[in-house]
């Protein structure tokens, strides 16, 4: 192995980037909602197991900026999947009908993604990865 591969191999940005990029591509795939990227899922996910969220409990779960968040729940909004109402300052976010059906066909793609990934990865090192990964970014984020 040369310089460059010792450097690359060993560079937790370069390696984790790269990943990312990987199952990215597997999951936009494996995901077939128009032009819904695979974050937006995620967000109808948190709000299914947390109806009425605030905006600001959405953002800590999902990790994301409030700026982002604003603009995820407006498209989710315009396509009649999120409703949004204010309670005093805070903004309550909501499943729709409509949003209830597409949390139900992406828990159905989740399953196909991790069948797709185990059968490279394998099962137990997938689920291994995922939780190591899990923790490993919980840890950065408590410290920066």
């Amino acid at each position: 192995m040369n310089e460059e591969e010792q450097v690359l191999i060993h560079c937790l940005y370069f390696t984790a980037s790269r990943f990312a990029r990987s199952i990215t591509k597997l999951a936009e795939k494996t995901f077939d909602f128009g032009d819904l990227a695979p974050s937006y899922l995620y967000m109808i996910m948190i709000v299914k197991f947390n109806p009425e969220i605030t905006q600001k409990e959405l953002c800590h779960k999902l990790s994301i900026a409030p700026s982002t968040s604003t603009r995820f729940i407006d498209k989710l909004e315009k396509l009649k999947l999120v409703t949004r109402k204010m309670d005093g300052k805070q903004t309550l976010i909501s499943l729709t009908a409509e949003g209830e059906k597409v949390y139900l066909q992406f828990r159905v793609s989740l399953k196909n993604l991790f069948n797709s990934y185990s059968e490279v990865l394998g099962i137990e090192f997938s689920k291994d990865l995922s939780k190591t990964l899990h923790e490993a970014s919980n840890k950065i984020e408590r410290e920066t």
